[in-house]
C-alpha cells in the first residue's frame, strides 16, 4: 500500500522536494545562482534595474533571493538588503561585499520571518526566484513577505504562466496571486530580449508594481 502511494505521489508531483535544501546544497556544493545571473541576461537585468533606480529616485532596496551576488555587483543600489534561504550563500555574500557599508545580507527563514521596519525599503525585488519555489505554502508566504517589505514599488522578474517544468521549477501565472494584495497595481511589463529555453535565454520578463 505504501509503495502504491509513493508511486502516485511521484507521478502527480506530490513529493518531498524541498526548495530550501535544494539551494543550500547547490551553493554548499560550489554551485552558482544559475545562467540568468550571468552573461547577457545579467546585463539586461542590471541595465533595467539601474534605470529604474535612477528614474524613480530609489534610495533603498531589499532583494528576496539575492543568490551569489554576481548580479548584484552590476547594480548601483544606495542602500541594499539581500535575503536568501541559503546560509552558505549569505555567508559568501557577506565576505564578497565586506567593507561595503551600503549592503547587508540576512538569512530568510519563512516560518520565523517577521516583516518589520528594519527590512522594509522603497523597492522590493524578486529576480528569477518565483518559479524556483515549488511548494505552494512557501510560495504564498514569499509573495506576502515580498509585497509587505516594499514601501513604494515591487520589481518581479519571472515567468507568468502555469507549467511544471522540473522538480525544482514550477511556473505560475503569479500576477493572478498579486490580486491578493489590492493595495498594489501592475504599472509596467517589459519583455526580455532573449526569449526561449536555450543557453542565455529566458522565458521571464519584468513586471513592476506600485503601491496605490
Amino acid at each position: 500500500m505504501i509503495k502504491i502511494k509513493n508511486l502516485i505521489n511521484k507521478l502527480f508531483g506530490r513529493n518531498s522536494f524541498n526548495s530550501f535544501k535544494y539551494w543550500e546544497n547547490r551553493y554548499a556544493g560550489g554551485g552558482n545562482s544559475g545562467d540568468g545571473s550571468y552573461g547577457r541576461l545579467a546585463i539586461f537585468k542590471a541595465d533595467f534595474v539601474n534605470r529604474f533606480l535612477e528614474e524613480f529616485n530609489i534610495h533603498s532596496a531589499v532583494e528576496m533571493g539575492c543568490g551569489d551576488g554576481h548580479q548584484l555587483s552590476s547594480i548601483r543600489y544606495s542602500n541594499y538588503i539581500g535575503m536568501d534561504v541559503s546560509s552558505t550563500v549569505i555567508d559568501f555574500c557577506r565576505e564578497k561585499f565586506k567593507g561595503d557599508d551600503a549592503k547587508k545580507f540576512v538569512l530568510y527563514d519563512p516560518p520565523s520571518f517577521i516583516s518589520d521596519d528594519a527590512f522594509q525599503a522603497e523597492l522590493a525585488l524578486s529576480l528569477d526566484v518565483l518559479y524556483h519555489i515549488v511548494e505552494e505554502k512557501v510560495y504564498l508566504q514569499y509573495m506576502s513577505d515580498l509585497f509587505s517589505l516594499a514601501q513604494k514599488y515591487v520589481i518581479v522578474y519571472s515567468t507568468n504562466f502555469n507549467l511544471k517544468e522540473a522538480p525544482h521549477i514550477l511556473h505560475r501565472k503569479f500576477t493572478e496571486d498579486v490580486k491578493r494584495f489590492p493595495e498594489w497595481e501592475l504599472i509596467s511589463e517589459t519583455k526580455n530580449p532573449f526569449p526561449g529555453n536555450g543557453e542565455q535565454e529566458s522565458m521571464a520578463d519584468f513586471f513592476v508594481f506600485k503601491r496605490k
